[in-house]
């Protein structure tokens, strides 16, 4: 039995590394929690009604786009809406928010990757995040295909790709476990083909060298779950303060407990009191 531990502090998305199974730690403040210790054992998080913007730190009743105050929300590039929506950047219009943050960012390599989470999908991540971001949303298949030069051409090629199979993660189906085996470099030639009027059309845009199709091998990921829920129960703080049960497994940046699921990463900033 793992002694018995207290900590308090506000939500970070919890850090993840890969491994058989995937190694999770809870971060709270300055606190650590090693997760992967804690399966099988009772765990409580209690809100404690505080919330901190996790950029500037003041405290703030309400969190924008996960962990920001209001002002920081509206002023901070990496909250503006061509975050979701790369195709749409505006920094050639000289309306960035944070020129200097986006010439960081923005202006770097780019993944548009194939993974299986609930089935296949599309995406893109910094070439920094890899392999993370697949962790993070619980696949357990991933394929980089094309790497390009930035984040608005990684947005554009995606837009194409989303004619043929979908951006988005079913995350109840996730959380139960129900994807099944997929030939991701099959999946990619097919795509690639189909695609290639396309992509030829982004290239003579934005030069042949710009978008590279990649030759990398599939990814596999095991996650720490004893059980998937059969009938998943979502838990939110703002409606209910205390979460408790006993921790059955951690997927993507959900915890998963015999009461229910919730997903840590939509409340960061929020003050939490942990007791395992």
């Amino acid at each position: 039995m793992t002694d018995a531990v207290a900590l308090t502090g506000c939500l970070i998305k919890m850090s993840v590394e890969p491994g058989a199974p995937a190694r999770y730690t809870l971060r709270a403040g300055d606190e650590r929690l090693d997760l992967n210790a804690r399966l099988g054992q009772p765990l409580r998080l209690t809100w404690t009604g505080a919330i901190a913007c996790t950029h500037c730190g003041r405290a703030t009743k309400k969190s924008f786009g996960q962990g920001h105050c209001y002002p920081c929300f509206k002023k901070l590039a990496q909250c503006d809406s061509c975050i979701m929506k790369p195709e749409q950047c505006h920094y050639f219009q000289g309306t960035c928010r944070e020129p200097a943050w986006g010439e960081t960012h923005c202006f770097r390599p780019h993944v548009v990757y194939l993974a299986n989470a609930s089935g296949l999908k599309v995406g893109i991540t910094r070439d920094t995040q890899v392999p993370t971001r697949w962790l993070d949303q619980g696949a357990v298949q991933a394929l980089p295909i094309l790497e390009v030069d930035t984040r608005q051409q990684s947005g554009f090629v995606e837009v194409l790709f989303k004619d043929e199979v979908s951006d988005r993660t079913n995350w109840r189906a996730m959380l139960k476990g129900e994807a099944t085996e997929l030939d991701l470099p099959g999946e990619r030639d097919r795509l690639l083909e189909r695609l290639a009027p396309g992509l030829l059309e982004l290239r003579e845009r934005f030069g042949h060298d710009a978008i590279r199709e990649v030759d990398a091998a599939p990814w596999a990921f095991e996650y720490p779950v004893l059980e998937h829920p059969t009938k998943v129960v979502s838990h939110n703080f703002d409606k209910q303060p205390e979460v408790a049960g006993t921790l059955l497994g951690i997927k993507g940046q959900y915890l998963i407990l015999d009461s229910g699921v919730i997903n840590l990463r939509k409340f960061t900033g929020y003050e939490i009191r942990v007791e395992a």
